[in-house]
């Protein structure tokens, strides 16, 4: 099961951003565990500069608006 952190205040973005990982990791047929965080100085203490970010399993993979349906798929598949 891979573990994911969504960044952000819970904005739109932020919100498409963890519908878009659920769709991926449905699309992959993989496990996942979202987990959103929404406070600042735990966002800004996980290197993410600008909201949404993602990280996956420990390593920020994203920052700064909707990431690409296609990276995100890649860096589930990882």
């Amino acid at each position: 099961m891979k573990h994911v952190k969504v960044y952000g205040p819970g904005c739109k973005r932020c919100n498409a951003t963890e519908q878009m990982v659920r769709d991926a990791a449905a699309k992959l047929s993989i496990d996942v565990e979202i987990e959103k965080v929404i406070d600042y100085a735990q966002i800004a203490m996980a290197g993410v500069i600008s909201t949404p970010g993602i990280s996956i399993d420990g390593k920020l993979v994203h920052s700064g608006g909707l990431p690409d349906a296609a990276a995100l798929e890649t860096w589930l598949a990882a």
